[in-house]
């Protein structure tokens, strides 16, 4: 996991920050946050997510590729 000192931040002339680099892992974290709290705001996709969570049933990848054929 990166740590605060892996954040570069970007200046303008006069030394005001105005944009941060994050490292592409950091990145992908604060998205897929970002998007579970867009998909959480409406209530049928919140319902659907928890059930979804609460599933232990399902098909390994490799039968999946069986049943397909690939």
């Amino acid at each position: 996991m990166p740590t605060p000192t892996d954040l570069q931040f970007v200046s303008d002339a006069t030394g005001n920050a105005i944009a941060v680099i994050v490292p592409i892992e950091l990145w992908r974290e604060i998205e897929s946050e970002r998007e579970t709290a867009h998909l959480l705001k409406s209530n049928a996709m919140r319902q659907r997510l928890l059930e979804a969570k609460g599933r232990n049933g399902g098909v390994s990848l490799e039968e999946a590729r069986a049943n397909l054929g690939i």
